[in-house]
Formats: structure tokens, sequence, C-alpha cells
């Protein structure tokens, strides 16, 4: 079996973000643990419509922490328009307002690194801009299937103001 081919990608829309607050589960992940973020998703998914305070059918991971060395902090959860309400269960992460380019991943999950790959190797140093010191995120719509080809989801990566 051939190694997939590593996609070619662009951002499909520049954005400028307000603050966002995001709730949900957290761990911390090393690059030899990343591939335990889907059981992390496994135990959020029956909180999903039930965080108190959810403001959107979007759910979200978010990357924040990173220490350069491939460790870093992800929450899988979902916006939350206040966190007094929130139970001890539920941490958050705030997000700033930020700038953005939002790229799409197509298809399943089983290629998601390699899309990842392609932004920050290929897209990012040929495109001019540069990554700011800020989380990044994943948001995935309600309708989001991780194990159907035909499912789209964005990767929002924070950038440096022009």
């Amino acid at each position: 079996m051939s190694d997939p081919i590593q996609p070619a990608v662009r951002p499909v829309r520049f954005e400028e973000a307000a603050t966002l607050v995001i709730a949900g589960l957290r761990e911390h992940f090393k690059q030899s643990t990343v591939s335990d973020i889907p059981a992390l998703w496994q135990r959020f998914e029956p909180y999903i419509g039930r965080v108190p305070g959810q403001v959107s059918d979007f759910t979200y991971g978010v990357c924040f922490n990173g220490d350069g060395k491939g460790n870093f902090d992800y929450i899988a959860g979902v916006e939350v328009a206040n966190i007094k309400m929130l139970s001890d269960k539920f941490q958050h992460v705030k997000l700033k307002p930020q700038r953005y380019a939002v790229f799409e991943h197509h298809g399943n999950l089983d290629h998601l690194k390699d899309t990842f790959q392609a932004i920050w190797h290929d897209w990012l140093p040929a495109s001019g801009e540069q990554a700011a010191q800020a989380p990044e995120f994943e948001r995935y719509g309600k309708d989001f299937d991780p194990f159907d080809s035909r499912s789209v989801m964005e990767i929002w990566l924070p950038l440096e103001p022009r």
C-alpha cells in the first residue's frame, strides 16, 4: 500500500475573528499521544448540546500552550457565552480577537495530519504570512462525521497582523 499524497492546500478565506470562549474537556498531549485525541472527543460527545451557555452547533478542537517540542493542551469543546454556569468537569480557553487563515479538510480524519503538514510545511512558508503565537483550532459543523469521506471541517491558523 502506498503512502497518501500530501494534499495541496490553500486557505478558503481569511477571517478577523472576535473573542471566542471554548469550554469542554481538556488534556495535555505529546507527539507520542496525539493519537489519543479521538478518545477525548468520544468522552466529550455526550455533552455536545448540553454544555451550559452553549452558543451554536459548532464544535471546536483547540490547540494551545504549545512548547515548540510537540507538547500542547487540547480542548474538545463548544463555544459558550458565559463560563460562570460551567460545572467543574469543564475547562475553558479564551481566544482573543485574531486574524486567521481558514483551511478545509475534506474526508475522514485519517489524513488530517497530512493536511496540517501541508499547511505548515508548504502553504505557510510560501505564503508570505507568519503564524501568530496564539491557539489554532479545528471547527466542526453539527453534521460532521469523522468516518465519512464526504465530511468537511475547518482548520483556523492564527496569523500575525499585516
